[in-house]
């Protein structure tokens, strides 16, 4: 058999947000060997890789000591190629527009490496579209142009940038989009000014577009450079000239989505988040994935088969969580055994999204409490059905003993817990990462859904994670992270998913509010 041949994809990964990536882009980290990503590439992208592959940092900070040389990350490039591997080369925004993608191209066809081009959002387009600015408008500007403005026209090698005819466009009805130029503003500008580009023309920059720190700043080619260094505007940033930029203020959107500006933790397990996650940045939060449990299988299914060779002997089978549902029939299933074999017995579920799963299964439940916890099920299925009855609880090994104990606390003949699955802390989580951003204070949030999220996070982050804002799902999941350090401020009534993400719509909306208020 041949050894593989290796082939570089060269990966724009969008301007910041996780969910700007093409679909052709994430296909390709999914099935990278090896990922060399740079500075401005959003963390939570790395996710998508497979667990075994190598992540390569490669800075592009610009002078930063991680930086590597741009010589040796073609060598590097070619070299993984070389030995077989599919490299994602993944590049902040698109790989081919104001980056070197070009010049790693042209390495890879030096050495006879395949290579492939998968275009990204460039922060040129997205940048002004999430300030909402359009880049063309019938009355306003009919073309536009993207230039950078990082280095010094006598200084660059290719052709000196044209300010010229750049302003003279401008002057005529265009819109200058200027990259890498927010270190030169001044400079850039009297050139533009000195082109004949009128002193009151709308301008603005655009700084962390898309993501929680995106910043916009307005103002006209004669304000716009002090304004900018009076609000610390740096790179990376994006800046707008031209009349098109002072639709803006009846245009913009972004920032008044009701999560906006918000950074929030996800804890839930990887496989249980994409949801939850997703919500919330359609509400306008940056989210940062950091499961801190992973369902795996029981030390012992032991309990389980037993249980599943005489499952026509129960009255009732309590399902207490979705995982549950799916680890039991999975269990059923390798143990080739009919759901027919549940005979007569009863379903109840603690939860919707549990009830929901059994449905999945074309399962009817009997029973569900209106307070999604274990300890109201009794009521759920009241005491005339309880009293003499077989009860089977599927559920995690490690769980309270409220509910078993409550059952044969009222009458329950027998009540036999069999573990199906277990809940362990993840491996490569990102720590360092949440600890400087903790250290930082740029989390807003940290969500926690059961108690084993809240008490696994602490044992991650160690004395980092005190004294946080947590979302929580209910009162045993708050009162865990209450004793934890933790302040709770979100703590719906209806112990859901969807609940606790309107919950956190609301109390966002409020403190926005408030801080309007006291700033007015």
């Amino acid at each position: 058999m041949s050894k593989r041949a290796g082939i570089v994809i060269l990966v724009g990964a969008g301007p910041g947000a996780v969910d700007l990536i093409t679909v052709r882009g994430a296909d390709a980290i999914r099935r990278a060997d090896v990922v060399i990503y740079d500075y401005l590439v959003s963390p939570e992208l790395l996710r998508l890789a497979p667990a075994k592959a190598e992540l390569i940092y490669a800075g592009k900070k610009g002078g930063s000591k991680h930086d590597i040389e741009q010589t040796e990350l073609n060598a590097m490039l070619v070299a993984h190629a070389r030995k077989g591997r599919v490299v994602v080369r993944l590049k902040g925004g698109d790989p081919f527009i104001f980056g070197r993608g070009g010049e790693e191209a042209e390495a890879l066809v030096r050495a006879r490496v395949r290579f492939e081009v998968v275009p990204g959002v460039t922060s040129a387009i997205a940048g002004p579209a999430f300030a909402g600015i359009p880049l063309t408008h019938r009355e306003h500007g009919s073309f536009v142009a993207f230039v950078t403005g990082q280095e010094d026209a006598g200084k660059t090698r290719g052709s000196a940038i044209p300010w010229n005819e750049l302003g003279k466009a401008a002057r005529a009805g265009g819109t200058l989009v200027i990259l890498m130029a927010s270190a030169r503003m001044r400079t850039t500008f009297e050139r533009l000014s000195a082109a004949g580009l009128a002193p009151d023309t709308p301008c603005a920059a655009v700084q962390w577009a898309t993501t929680a720190a995106q910043k916009t700043v307005t103002g006209t080619l004669a304000t716009l450079a002090e304004r900018c260094a009076r609000e610390r505007i740096a790179s990376p940033a994006c800046i707008v000239v031209g009349e098109c930029a002072g639709l803006r203020e009846h245009l913009k959107w972004f920032e008044l989505t009701p999560l906006f500006g918000r950074t929030i933790v996800v804890t839930r397990a990887s496989a249980a988040a994409a949801k939850f996650a997703d919500a919330l940045r359609r509400l306008g939060a940056d989210v940062i994935e950091f499961p801190t449990i992973e369902t795996i299988s029981p030390r012992s299914y032991a309990a389980l088969d037993r249980a599943i060779a005489r499952l026509d002997s129960f009255d009732w089978i309590v399902f207490t969580s979705a995982t549950g549902v799916d680890s039991f029939f999975a269990r059923l299933k390798s143990r080739r055994h009919d759901v027919r074999e549940l005979g007569g017995a009863s379903i109840a579920a603690i939860g919707p999204a549990t009830a929901a799963r059994i449905g999945d299964f074309a399962l009817k439940v009997a029973a569900t409490p209106d307070e999604y916890r274990a300890e109201a099920i009794v009521s759920a299925i009241g005491l005339k059905r309880i009293r003499g009855k077989r009860f089977l609880i599927p559920r995690a090994e490690v769980a309270r003993d409220a509910l078993p104990k409550l059952l044969l606390g009222h009458g329950a003949k027998e009540v036999v817990v069999a573990p199906c699955y277990r809940t362990i802390k993840p491996k490569n989580v990102q720590v360092e990462r949440i600890r400087e951003l903790i250290a930082l204070r740029k989390i807003d949030l940290v969500t926690f859904t059961s108690s084993s999220t809240v008490n696994n996070f602490c044992e991650l982050l160690g004395r980092a994670a005190s004294r946080l804002k947590a979302a929580a799902i209910g009162p045993i999941t708050a009162e865990t992270a209450r004793q934890r350090g933790f302040d709770v401020v979100v703590s719906p009534r209806e112990y859901t998913i969807p609940a606790l993400t309107q919950a956190i719509r609301d109390y966002c909306e409020t403190a926005r509010q408030a801080a309007s208020a006291g700033a007015s």
